[in-house]
């Protein structure tokens, strides 16, 4: 197996990349508190819906926003974007809307 280095790669520094490795731990640790606040939303959610029987349109609202935001946490540090996410960018629009009607089979 060669050992090829194309100018994009030669150019990065381990500085960059021990800069970046450190936005990724940030980031990580971002994630997992995204992962319990999704989970707290879960939670309650359901407890309105037993309640209720109707989702919360505002819950599901902010966990639209979370999970896009999540999505583009995961994509910076799987190396999938260079952008870093919010708060280094203005905070990811919705990627999809939430279904109109919440279906129980």
């Amino acid at each position: 197996m060669e050992n090829v280095e194309t100018s994009e790669t030669s150019a990065i520094s381990r500085g960059k990349i021990a800069m970046r490795l450190l936005y990724t731990v940030l980031f990580l640790i971002i994630f997992e508190i995204l992962k319990t606040i999704v989970q707290v939303i879960a939670l309650f959610q359901y407890i309105i819906l037993f309640i209720t029987k109707a989702p919360n349109t505002a819950l599901r609202n902010v966990s639209n926003k979370i999970s896009s935001y999540a999505y583009r946490v995961l994509r910076y540090v799987t190396l999938l974007e260079s952008q870093r996410p919010y708060p280094f960018t203005k905070f990811p629009e919705e990627l999809h809307p939430a279904e109109e009607e919440v279906v129980f089979d």
